[in-house]
């Protein structure tokens, strides 16, 4: 008796619904748990893996498939812990949640994919996306075809063309969202490789899935695959043009009044499951209607909000459990010894065909062949969609488990190798070494003046137009100005370079910015004066090295940024974010050119006002570069300028011998002689200003101020206070040797301004004028191994190029 009792309770226990017809086990028995063990142990591997690879610029997608190898069946059957992780009975169950994470992951790329970067791209980069995905697509047949010479005895490699197919397909994709992540890692985004890589990867991915729709119903032998295909084209003609502008309203109209929340936003992700089983039923595959979704919702706010609450989900979570099908589908015994080299290989002429498609169609515009080699790594990036089709057709039998192993390698290989391969081959750095005398104070008198105005909101634009227009009087410069607006990125979205010339952007604030930066506009009467306007999207730890990339791409000789503070209503300075602080702090670090870091108070335009500026000049490289900047301006109709030179004596001219110098092995010496050179430098410079500016032009005023000890350096700065400028320009300070300077910066609030900046920036002194503090690139542009009379003399030649006594 005891015997029926308890088999009544076991059953009880494991049986959900004792219906006969539903009888099943007990999801909160044994799936449930199964399930939340397995999801713990691929998404801590995934993250651990991940950050052992990200000093590598490795991406996330290439943790997930080794995560997903640890289960592969070699593995599980050796390890008892990941065979504990993992039984053959939780595989239907983690199968499919993964399946609605693929899902979902299809559809944050449609909703991040720009089809109009597809129909507005330029000649050369729709060349080069054509060229990389068919002549990888014949090469893929090719080496299918070798492949199965190599292995003639495996009856399960099918000579079929739905294997030339898949393999064809396989090898002619590139994941954008992956590229654009790679790129912003190597901070290669916003060079011209990067931008026509991203582009051609943009048209890229567009075509592979184009043809996934397309091919897919006949590589898998569907009952009716023309009907599929024509079917699944209306379904997708259908959304494009008869669902979207109706749910683009209705999105929009909800996003505008701020009305989106969980129970809403769940009908938006109804609606991806919805198109997933449309397609899936017409034959093609699920990922297709995702797709399709997420093509049609509109972009901005409600794209930017949607990534943002989903992405954790998704690619966190929902991601990786894909990979288990991956690892569980892997082979380990395709790497034998005898069959290595055929592994080998197929793989080294599966990594080269994009590289050869590449080099052959840059090789008609004339790309010099490092960059078409560099183009087709980056192309060679792949994803999941490439993943999707192996695991297609190994599950169909259309591939077999050998070549499975070996195509699924070659395209994880091909990913983990763009990092090395451009960081060998494309190393943009070194271009900052070309040219040492990017600096204002530097530049020849035709020479056009480029300056990358880096702003992150509209008030700070409005701070950096008189900057601007009051550089462009020169007129036999012309000034070249790239506007570049930094976004910080968050979530999922992908980075990339907007050129608002062909745009369709309608984020408020970015039309502000472009419409204040327009002022400067040939259109509005600047004719002397060019406008680029850009954006960069990056996190705020790492947006400086864009801003670095973008100015040595534009061979920018300065950098504006503005100050992390702002003006309030009542007159004193605010934290607008702390983050800017530090990004103007790593901008001047590395930054190729000279940078400026504007303290705006507010000043008006030129074309209104007339501004009052000093220059408070002490010595050194950067109080140069700060002159030669005001001096440029002086040239402005409604500029008056004047230089008041801080001469420094007793206390406050003694050296400090603790100073970085040029020559560490020559000690107190070497800065002793440094700051002799720095003074004949500076006195050569001023007697030049003097003599051809303030001689002949009567809004040009010189005045000196003498200073003895530290305390009078505040005395002199409230004399000249009442002078009530618009604009104080002086340098950082680098180069000055004074050990009085030394001191105070230790008690500087913002040493990013140096002392006399953080001076009048300090809400206690009390100024209502703006302040730019420059710092001179290189060190004045000077190598002081050379000889004195030479750094001299090449200084003295720059300067008289610059302002000829014609002038």
């Amino acid at each position: 008796m005891e015997e029926p009792e308890n088999h009544t309770l076991h059953s009880q226990l494991i049986v959900d619904n004792p219906n006969e017809i539903w009888k099943s086990e007990n999801i909160l028995r044994f799936f449930l748990p199964q399930f939340t063990l397995l999801l713990f142990f691929i998404v801590s591997m995934t993250r651990f893996i991940h950050y052992i690879l990200r000093p590598f610029n490795q991406p996330h997608f290439v943790a997930e498939f080794f995560a997903g190898l640890l289960l592969c069946p070699e593995i599980v059957g050796k390890s008892e812990i990941t065979a504990y992780v993992i039984p053959p009975k939780a595989l239907l169950g983690v199968e499919t949640v993964a399946h609605v994470g693929l899902i979902y992951n299809v559809f944050l790329t449609g909703l991040e994919m720009n089809l109009d970067a597809v129909l507005l791209a330029r000649k050369k980069a729709t060349t080069i996306a054509i060229a990389a995905t068919i002549i990888p697509m014949a090469l893929g047949t090719a080496i299918y075809s070798l492949g199965q010479a190599l292995y003639p005895d495996d009856k399960s490699s099918f000579n079929t063309p739905s294997a030339y197919l898949f393999c064809a397909l396989v090898l002619s994709v590139t994941n954008y969202p992956v590229l654009a992540h790679i790129l912003a890692d190597l901070k290669i985004l916003y060079t011209g490789l990067g931008r026509v890589a991203v582009t051609a990867a943009t048209i890229n991915d567009f075509y592979n899935w184009a043809m996934f729709v397309i091919l897919i119903p006949f590589a898998t032998h569907s009952e009716k695959p023309f009907v599929s295909v024509m079917l699944t084209m209306i379904f997708v003609l259908f959304c494009y043009y008869m669902l979207r502008p109706s749910l683009n309203r209705l999105i929009e109209k909800i996003t505008d009044k701020n009305e989106w929340d969980n129970y809403k936003l769940s009908y938006v992700l109804v609606g991806v499951l919805f198109c997933a089983h449309v397609t899936e039923m017409l034959g093609t595959h699920s990922i297709v209607g995702a797709l399709v979704f997420g093509l049609i919702l509109p972009r901005g706010k409600f794209a930017d909000m949607l990534m943002e609450r989903s992405d954790d989900l998704v690619s966190m979570y929902l991601a990786p459990l894909f990979f288990i099908g991956c690892g569980i589908r892997f082979n380990f015994a395709t790497f034998e010894k005898t069959k290595l080299r055929n592994v080998m290989i197929i793989t080294l002429l599966s990594c080269c065909t994009k590289i050869v498609s590449t080099v052959i169609a840059t090789g008609f515009y004339r790309m010099p062949f490092r960059d078409g080699v560099a183009l087709g790594a980056l192309l060679n990036t792949k994803g999941l969609l490439p993943l999707v089709m192996l695991n297609i057709a190994s599950d169909r039998e259309i591939l077999s488990r050998d070549f499975y192993t070996i195509m699924t390698t070659a395209n994880v290989l091909m990913t983990i190798l763009v990092s090395p391969t451009i960081n060998y081959i494309y190393k943009p750095r070194k271009q900052f070494e070309k040219d040492k005398l990017r600096t204002i104070q530097n530049l020849k008198a035709d020479a056009d003046i480029r300056v990358v105005a880096c702003v992150h909101n509209a008030r700070q634009a409005a701070g950096m137009i008189t900057i601007l227009e009051a550089c462009s009087a020169t007129n036999a410069s012309r000034l070249r100005v790239f506007s570049l607006q930094l976004i910080e990125l968050k979530g999922r979205g992908t980075a990339f370079l907007v050129d608002h010339n062909s745009s369709h952007q309608s984020q408020a604030d970015t039309e502000a910015i472009a419409n204040i930066f327009a002022e400067i506009s040939p259109e509005q009467g600047h004719t002397n004066t060019s406008l680029e306007t850009l954006s960069a999207v990056s996190s705020y730890e790492t947006i400086h090295k864009d801003i670095y990339n973008i100015a040595d791409e534009k061979r920018a000789s300065l950098i504006l940024i503005p100050f992390h503070k702002h003006s309030s209503a009542e007159g004193t300075l605010e934290v607008t974010n702390p983050a800017f602080k530090e990004i103007n702090q790593n901008v001047m670090n590395y930054a190729p050119c000279s940078v400026g870091i504007l303290v705006d108070r507010g000043h008006g335009s030129l074309s209104k006002v007339s501004l009052r500026v000093c220059v408070v000049f002490i010595g050194g490289p950067d109080d140069r570069e700060a002159l030669a900047i005001s001096w440029r301006m002086a040239k402005h109709p409604g500029i008056h300028l004047s230089m008041v030179h801080v001469l420094l004596y007793g206390k406050a001219a003694e050296v400090d011998t603790n100073a970085t110098t040029n020559d560490e092995s020559h000690g107190i010496l070497s800065t002793i002689i440094d700051s002799g050179k720095e003074k004949e430098l500076d006195e050569e410079y001023v007697s030049l200003f003097r003599l051809m500016a303030v001689n002949n032009e009567d809004s040009i005023t010189y005045s000196e101020k003498e200073v003895h000890t530290g305390d009078d350096i505040p005395l002199v700065l409230n004399e000249l206070d009442r002078g009530s400028y618009d604009l104080y320009i002086l340098g950082h300070g680098k180069g000055r040797n004074s050990l009085v300077l030394s001191n105070l910066m230790e008690w500087t609030d913002c040493p990013e301004l140096g002392v006399i900046g953080d001076m009048l920036a300090s809400n206690s002194f009390d100024s209502c004028s703006s302040v730019l503090v420059v710092q001179q690139y290189g060190f004045g542009g000077m190598n002081f191994n050379k000889g004195s009379n030479e750094a001299t003399s090449s200084k003295h030649g720059d300067v008289e190029a610059l302002f000829g006594k014609g002038e």
